[in-house]
């Protein structure tokens, strides 16, 4: 299947591999891919702590410049062999709201496409990244109380992500919606969370949104399964949202990763307002 990988980070992610950017494009190319969108971590609000040991959550922001040119360069160099977006992935804060639209307002003319996705939960006055390590997600259940309360937080701060005011420059499509189920094998979820997603999906198709089909989820050992998983894939179909195909690759060989066990149903394809 000739895809477009709408979701790759590249050597300029600190928590990533050292892969050189050109490499990622020859690798598409010999999968016979038709596009490719490099989706890197925008740089965090400076307000912000990174809650993670190494403070390594996304690029900082004197490589963001570099990164666009970057990109672009590749973008002029393959015109007409394979499709290159200059794109971010930007993390929706709560409480940062206005410091995230100034960055998106700065960066947004030079981007083709992006992402907005959750990473961080705000529990009273302190933030949490939910996908880092068993580790923090055990640290969070004792704080929040309850693997349900780490749930009933998350699909509350992705519906607001998707009604916040970020300016023009807000990204389209809501990234790896079902994310905080990435430990789940060691962490089961026993609350039924079906009317939030429900909710979610009546909001982004409100909003003339798209979906990240993220097949990460089906390589990380204790989550099993993409997020999100086939049963949601299956009603975004019904209600007509936009699916768009992503590895969340943070390497070369992770290009495409899991997608043989996506659902076969699915046609990933580029909006026509990327081509």
């Amino acid at each position: 299947m000739i895809i477009h990988d709408g979701h790759v980070h590249t050597p300029y992610c600190p928590h990533g591999s050292t892969d050189q950017l050109e490499s990622y494009v020859k690798k598409a190319l010999e999968m016979n891919m038709k596009g490719i969108t490099f989706t890197e971590h925008a740089p965090l609000p400076v307000e912000f702590v990174d809650p993670v040991p190494d403070k390594d959550s996304a690029m900082a922001k004197k490589d963001l410049e570099a990164y666009i040119e970057d990109v672009q360069k590749l973008k002029e160099k393959y015109k007409g062999r394979i499709s290159i977006l200059v794109g971010l992935e930007i993390d929706y804060i709560i409480g940062l709201e206005e410091q995230t639209k100034k960055i998106l307002d700065e960066v947004g003319p030079y981007l083709d496409d992006a992402i907005l996705s959750v990473h961080f939960l705000k529990y009273k006055e302190n933030y949490f990244c939910l996908d880092y390590s068993p580790e923090m997600f055990k640290t969070m259940i004792d704080t929040f109380g309850s693997v349900e309360a780490i749930y009933d937080t998350y699909f509350t701060t992705l519906e607001q992500s998707i009604e916040a005011n970020l300016g023009i420059y807000k990204p389209k499509r809501i990234g790896h919606i079902t994310l905080v189920k990435k430990f789940q094998q060691e962490f089961p979820c026993i609350g039924n969370f079906t009317e939030s997603i429900n909710r979610i999906l009546d909001k982004i198709k409100e909003k003339g949104m798209e979906l990240d089909y993220n097949s990460a989820g089906v390589v990380k050992p204790l989550c099993g399964e993409p997020y999100p998983p086939i049963e949601v894939v299956k009603k975004a179909i019904e209600k007509k949202i936009p699916l768009i195909y992503g590895s969340d690759a943070h390497s070369v060989k992770g290009l495409c990763q899991g997608l043989d066990k996506l659902y076969k149903e699915t046609v990933f394809s580029i909006p026509n307002r990327l081509s």
